[in-house]
């Protein structure tokens, strides 16, 4: 399904305006310094659309991938409001969520780690900076939003890309990180993969298609979503395959771009949910006050936000009050953890009797050292 109509418009870098910096108007923000980050990539800020967030007389870092920085440029202030947030100040850095991971594993000075996929969470356990349970810390796994992964386009969708099977017709141009630094490349390339092969009990036709998507479609691996994005919008590719959120925020540019710079989005009636989770880093000396915040990223006000930005909410109340927010008719949405279950089928020999689930069957399977899909990108496709 094409998506050419959109709620809100937010003007592109060349033509940025700022606007109030309330809550309700927040949208108008962080669209300035999203666009910011959009130009470089990645980086960190305390001062999200000129508004400052770092005064306070308790302190949190937060080390998130580069995707929601556009949510929490509008987060951070609205919590900022409350009597629990009113004295914490804030420093955000927003990068590949592969990397982000790495640098805090270093133990670069971090509160609060939001990342693209929970493998970059576990790194952060095995370095002993994250707890072992930090997913049952928090409501849905630890997960405040999520997305689906969907296919940005030119506007009019000149491709006519509608399907899975359209990105290999013979010319179309793909955009899409590289996996091996992007956490959203791994999301983007399960939903193709989940598409083709039944959920992973056709190993081999989900394979085949990404090495064929590989090899002869895509040209550009930008390191995280973001830049995939900046590259999309500088010209590169036909399609873009991104988060849901992403392409509202593309979307909802159009009223401000030049012609040529306008998109659409198709979600495909077969994709994949995606889930980000957040975490508090049990090194930090602010414990009570990050996790007031990471508290208040799940409660209503603020899942009223993430789905304002284009990020589900997690919440069921809030979920149904704003589904007119994402329209598209999904057939089947595949899991991580319905996957997990196929993949991780007689991997408990060598696993201490126990079946590898979840993240831990699909890193294993198709995206560790060893896995099926890093030896695609480290061959080109040529497998």
């Amino acid at each position: 399904m094409l998506f050419r109509s959109s709620r809100h418009a937010r003007p592109r870098g060349r033509k940025r305006s700022a606007g109030g910096l309330s809550v309700a108007g927040s949208l108008c923000v962080l669209v300035v310094s999203a666009l910011v980050l959009s130009g470089c990539g990645g980086g960190s800020t305390d001062e999200p659309g000129g508004q400052d967030i770092s005064s306070g007389s308790h302190h949190l870092n937060l080390y998130a991938y580069a995707v929601p920085k556009v949510g929490y440029d509008a987060i951070i202030p609205a919590f900022r409001d409350t009597p629990e947030g009113g004295d914490i100040g804030f420093s955000a850095s927003y990068g590949a969520s592969g990397d982000q991971s790495r640098k805090v594993a270093r133990r670069v000075p971090a509160d609060v780690v939001n990342f693209s996929v929970a493998p970059d969470i576990t790194r952060l356990v095995k370095a002993g900076v994250v707890d072992k349970d930090w997913a049952e810390q928090y409501p849905n796994g630890s997960t405040p939003f999520g997305s689906v992964v969907a296919l940005v386009v030119r506007e009019g969708n000149p491709k006519n890309i509608q399907t899975w099977d359209d990105l290999l017709k013979p010319g179309v141009q793909v955009v899409t990180p590289n996996p091996g630094s992007s956490g959203s490349a791994k999301w983007n390339l399960l939903a193709p993969y989940s598409a083709k092969s039944n959920g992973g009990v056709d190993n081999q036709a989900g394979l085949d298609y990404v090495a064929e998507l590989v090899r002869d479609h895509t040209k550009v691996q930008p390191k995280s979503g973001r830049e995939a994005t900046t590259a999309f919008e500088q010209g590169q590719g036909d399609v873009l395959i991104s988060y849901e959120n992403e392409a509202i925020f593309l979307k909802n540019q159009n009223a401000t771009a030049e012609p040529g710079e306008r998109v659409d989005y198709v979600i495909p009636s077969e994709t994949f949910k995606i889930e980000n989770p957040v975490a508090v880093v049990n090194t930090t000396e602010e414990k009570d006050a990050a996790k007031a915040f990471v508290s208040y990223l799940f409660t209503p006000e603020a899942q009223r936000i993430w789905a304002e930005n284009g990020f589900r909410p997690v919440d069921p109340a809030v979920l149904e009050e704003t589904k007119s927010l994402f329209p598209g008719d999904i057939a089947k949405l595949w899991t991580i953890k319905e996957l997990g279950a196929v993949l991780g089928e007689g991997t408990a020999a060598k696993n201490d009797g126990k079946d590898l689930k979840g993240w831990s069957a699909v890193d294993k399977a198709l995206f560790g050292a060893s896995g099926a899909i890093t030896k695609i990108y480290n061959a080109g496709g040529n497998v």
